[in-house]
């Protein structure tokens, strides 16, 4: 159930950072939930941040590009974000087992980070077994049912060479009872072994989460609104999913029309769930499925943002066979009643809402009635009208204000792009009453925007407030290649940068009061 607590600080005024975990510098080849993450925790208290934005922290697969957003389970979390450090401090791992990776300390190399963490998690594995401590396990999959699924999931993409699951033999895409018992008993020390990685997981970041409330620091999450098809979660509840019953293949898929991002609109290619199903049975089961995933979800963070919230209200329906997403339509979503349902499940949600792109009034007022703060990204501001709703005088308080996301140029990136209109630079400039043209600081400009906005909350990514450029970009939709792969080196990290950012965060009333004796650490 969410924390009353947090519900109520998302109507404080206050602030926070976003980075991704896998940005998180280290010597492994990829940030982790360990020292890391903790040590970026300690940056966001001594800088007067209430919040630490992340993305999807599931796992990533190679054949989407390690994206967080095409994650083969809803539930699980990513083994790559595995401690060894603490594997060692639980005597799991040697001394001389964890050794470092002579990479670029800028970019993830995904690559070398799955050879070494596999390594590693294999030798834990093995003190792990021979310490007789299996009802730990089996503790953790009675309160995590999904690991059953998915560890299942993972060891059958093995044995099917990385197939998807919809091309496995019948009798296991639609999951015959005595097939799938039958290749347990089988196949019983491997799943096992994944179920081992979940439990190190969810350990590890059980004790991150305690770290960050004692430092005052609270966790907002990103929970997509759709899930891969190629994923446990469908394959585990194909009911739910609008899927061909003789191919188990989508019939339609997710994206949006043509917008701000790609004239040809974003083919997802995610399967849609069945919110217009008239059983009863099968619309009592995707909601209930949705309960459990807000449920878990909350386990790991305080705050959860919706990736496009406008779904619920309506959805962009793309016929499967189409290559992009121009010939789809606009179809209802389960509005308000879905909402009201969670809240009687799970209590009120601290959510913040991914209203961007076609947003209708139908939207706003879901929204609005729900009481969710709402998104404004202020690179979208420029474009001279003034009653573009990304402009700082056109927000109310229920609103989280960001310079950028990770699916837009840094500010920095933006100022220098000469794609950008030098009259929309020159409106960014004057709003920030500057009068130079200086590319080196727009940055600077668009937190001082962003924290003296009425907004709520301001959220800044780290690249913004270190003043980096585009080749520091997370994600640029539309493409494959480079994205997923930022990484800020631990020397950006500064106490210099988290004086600065403190005393923006006091100028514009943005502290927000300690809520208990902080530990010295």
């Amino acid at each position: 159930m969410a924390d009353t607590n947090t519900i109520d600080i998302l109507t404080q005024r206050s602030s926070g950072v976003l980075l991704p975990i896998f940005s998180l510098p280290g010597p492994h080849a990829i940030g982790d939930i360990g020292k890391p993450a903790m040590h970026f925790i300690d940056f966001l208290h001594q800088a007067g941040q209430r919040y630490w934005q992340i993305l999807p922290s599931g796992p990533t697969e190679p054949a989407f590009a390690n994206s967080p957003y095409m994650s083969p389970s809803a539930f699980a979390g990513n083994p790559l974000f595995i401690s060894t450090d603490a594997l060692l401090a639980d005597g799991l791992l040697e001394n001389h087992d964890n050794e470092t990776i002579d990479t670029s300390e800028y970019i993830v190399d995904y690559p070398k980070a799955l050879q070494l963490k596999q390594s590693l998690l294999h030798k834990a594995w093995q003190r792990f077994i021979t310490s007789n401590r299996q009802d730990t396990l089996d503790d953790f999959s009675s309160r995590h049912p999904w690991v059953k699924d998915y560890s299942l999931f993972q060891v059958l993409k093995k044995r099917y060479a990385n197939a998807p699951w919809f091309q496995w033999p019948e009798t296991i895409k639609k999951r015959d009872p005595e097939t799938l018992g039958n290749i347990r008993r089988e196949y019983a020390s491997s799943l096992s072994y994944h179920i081992f990685e979940q439990y190190l997981f969810f350990r590890q970041w059980e004790k991150l989460r305690k770290y960050a409330r004692q430092r005052d620091v609270r966790l907002i999450g990103d929970l997509p609104i759709y899930v891969a098809a190629d994923s446990a979660d469908v394959w585990a509840n194909q009911t739910i999913f609008q899927l061909d019953p003789r191919t188990s293949q989508p019939t339609s898929v997710a994206g949006v029309p043509p917008d701000y991002f790609s004239d040809t609109g974003q083919h997802w290619g995610n399967p849609l769930y069945r919110w217009q199903t008239t059983n009863q049975k099968t619309k009592s089961t995707l909601w209930d499925w949705w309960a459990a995933r807000f449920r878990h979800n909350f386990l790991l963070t305080d705050v959860l943002r919706i990736d496009h919230f406008r779904g619920f209200e309506s959805y962009w329906s793309i016929p499967a066979e189409e290559e992009t997403a121009i010939n789809g339509k606009w179809i209802k979503g389960p509005g308000l009643p879905f909402f009201k349902d969670m809240e009687k499940k799970i209590g009120k949600l601290p959510i913040i809402a991914e209203d961007l792109g076609i947003i209708t009034p139908a939207v706003e007022k879901l929204r609005t009635d729900l009481g969710f703060p709402g998104m404004r990204i202020l690179m979208f501001a420029f474009d001279g009208d003034t009653d573009n709703t990304y402009l700082p005088q056109n927000y109310d308080n229920n609103t989280v204000v960001y310079t950028g996301t990770h699916d837009n140029d840094t500010a920095v990136g933006w100022y220098l792009n000469p794609t950008v209109a030098v009259e929309d630079k020159q409106r960014a400039k004057r709003y920030a009453n500057q009068s130079d043209m200086e590319a080196g600081v727009f940055h600077k400009d668009l937190l001082y925007m962003a924290h003296s906005s009425v907004a709520n909350i301001a959220i800044v990514p780290m690249q913004d407030l270190l003043g980096f450029g585009n080749d520091c970009r997370v994600n640029t939709p539309g493409t494959i290649e480079g994205n997923w792969q930022w990484r800020c080196a631990s020397r950006f990290i500064t106490q210099e940068l988290a004086d600065w950012l403190k005393e923006h965060t006091i100028t514009f009333g943005r502290m927000v009061a300690t809520e208990q004796k902080v530990e010295q650490t």
